[in-house]
């Protein structure tokens, strides 16, 4: 891809009575890896479903590469009662763009299992997994839609320190193109992750964009201070 992956014109989403984003405009290149940060109900989380087209805009709109793939993982995986090979090949199977057959699916599953380190818990219930595992086995049914952007809601905000790592990890190789390159966009309450993470952060609040910086310079006291006081304020008082 040599043009935007996504670029939001305008855009304002409206959640019952609520203005949820305001605004927005955002254009995101492939091969970035994009941090939203702000404070609970700041419009990270509805940013997020409204890229991947899982909320439309009230005013504004966006626009995506015509041939972009895109996948999208939440806080708390939503699994199915099925061994773990089950609920990544079912997804892949139900996902008709693919046009995979069942064993076609089964097949990318395993593969998409040893991409994430679980190959010896694929026949385990997905949900007695850990917390750790069954977030790396929602990225493996992600990774086998063969995305070309990866969106993330507060992927490890749940997870212990070391759980916390092996998603990391795993973010890291998904973007550094181990396999293949991918944009990466997710919501973080986690600025030390952001910082080893992310080329570039948004910082929102009242679902306005309130600085878009390179990563070095957002966490420029100085900079960030000259360019917007709203996410200088944020990032101090996280790091208090």
């Amino acid at each position: 891809m040599t043009s935007a992956v996504v670029q939001l014109h305008d855009v304002s989403v409206r959640l019952g009575p609520v203005e949820a984003l305001k605004r927005v405009n955002l254009v995101i290149q492939p091969g970035e890896r994009v941090a939203l940060v702000g404070s609970n109900g700041s419009g990270k989380s509805t940013l997020l479903r409204t890229v991947h087209g899982l909320l439309h805009p009230a005013q504004g709109h966006v626009e995506r590469h015509p041939v972009l793939r895109q996948a999208m993982l939440f806080q708390r995986p939503h699994l199915l009662r099925m061994s773990a090979l089950h609920n990544v090949a079912l997804g892949l199977w139900l996902d008709r763009t693919q046009g995979l057959g069942w064993a076609q699916a089964k097949a990318l599953a395993i593969t998409a299992l040893q991409r994430v380190g679980l190959s010896a818990v694929a026949h385990q219930g997905g949900r007695q997994l850990s917390g750790g595992q069954q977030q790396r086995l929602a990225m493996a049914r992600a990774w086998g839609r063969q995305p070309d952007v990866l969106l993330l809601d507060e992927p490890t905000a749940s997870l212990d320190p070391h759980a916390k790592r092996e998603v990391e990890a795993l973010m890291a190789d998904f973007a550094n193109g181990l396999d293949r390159a991918l944009t990466l966009i997710w919501a973080s309450h986690n600025l030390g992750q952001v910082k080893r993470l992310a080329t570039r952060v948004v910082y929102l609040e009242g679902g306005r964009v309130l600085a878009d910086l390179p990563v070095a310079d957002f966490f420029d006291a100085a900079k960030l201070s000259d360019h917007s006081p709203a996410a200088h304020a944020f990032v101090q008082g996280e790091l208090s």
